[in-house]
């Protein structure tokens, strides 16, 4: 297949890395980091860069960003499928799945995540990541904590919502913990150095984790199964679904 993958800047690295390795061909475009902090300005130019993909160039357009502070409802290629991985945020992707990032997060909710591009973005604008954390927090922890917010509304009320809200603003001044996703090709990087010294700087305790690049190379490799990815049809839009699936494709009358 002739692929169109349109991403987040942080995973940079890694999806250069899958698509070197993927049997289709990869044509690769990457966005600023930083979209979802302001997720509507995000979604406009998200939408801006899908509707100047040319009409039947690509069999599929890999859409490289997860729900993201609710950056992708309504997102649509009027003539091409886009291809979703199901996941709250990017962490998902180097993790390898939404069950294994879900397990990390609940056995340990007050941990930065870092990687290559979390570290590499603020210094490729002129930054310096050791200014400040450089890192990822979970998405029910970062400005997407809104969508789970309104995902605890849904399932257990607005106040069983509030108390959790709550609960979650407790943990989350108290960070105590740094962890690096790191994979065999980083490693020249010295990744782990770097991280190490900001734990030690902000007082956590460093701890390194594998990588798992799966979940991105079926993106690319077009193993789309239902369970990881959404496909949505030319024309239909996606939307937020405040559950397990996290995305799905928006009803026609919402279309």
């Amino acid at each position: 297949m002739f692929l169109k993958s349109i991403a987040c800047e942080i995973a940079f690295r890694e999806i250069s890395f899958a698509a070197a390795r993927s049997t289709n061909i990869v044509e690769t475009e990457f966005l600023t980091q930083g979209h979802h902090d302001h997720p509507a300005l995000g979604n406009q130019e998200i939408q801006r860069r899908l509707d100047a993909v040319p009409a039947g160039k690509f069999d599929a357009i890999l859409l490289g960003y997860g729900l993201c502070s609710s950056i992708l409802p309504g997102l649509n290629s009027a003539h091409t499928r886009l291809v979703v991985p199901r996941a709250h945020d990017c962490i998902t992707w180097f993790l390898g799945s939404k069950e294994r990032y879900q397990h990390c997060f609940t056995a340990r909710p007050g941990t930065y995540y870092y990687t290559s591009g979390w570290l590499e973005c603020r210094t490729r604008r002129g930054g310096d990541h050791a200014a400040g954390y450089g890192g990822f927090m979970p998405a029910s922890a970062s400005a997407g904590w809104q969508v789970t917010y309104d995902q605890w509304v849904q399932k257990y009320g607005e106040e069983q919502a509030k108390y959790l809200a709550e609960v979650m603003g407790q943990w989350e001044a108290n960070y105590t913990h740094g962890v690096l996703i790191d994979f065999d090709f980083t490693q020249p990087l010295r990744l782990r150095e770097k991280v190490r010294q900001i734990c030690a700087d902000k007082g956590w305790q460093f701890e390194n984790v594998a990588g798992d690049l799966g979940l991105l190379q079926r993106w690319l490799d077009g193993d789309w199964n239902e369970r990881e990815f959404l496909v949505v049809p030319p024309g239909r839009k996606i939307a937020a679904t405040f559950d397990e699936q996290i995305i799905g494709v928006a009803p026609a009358a919402e279309d």
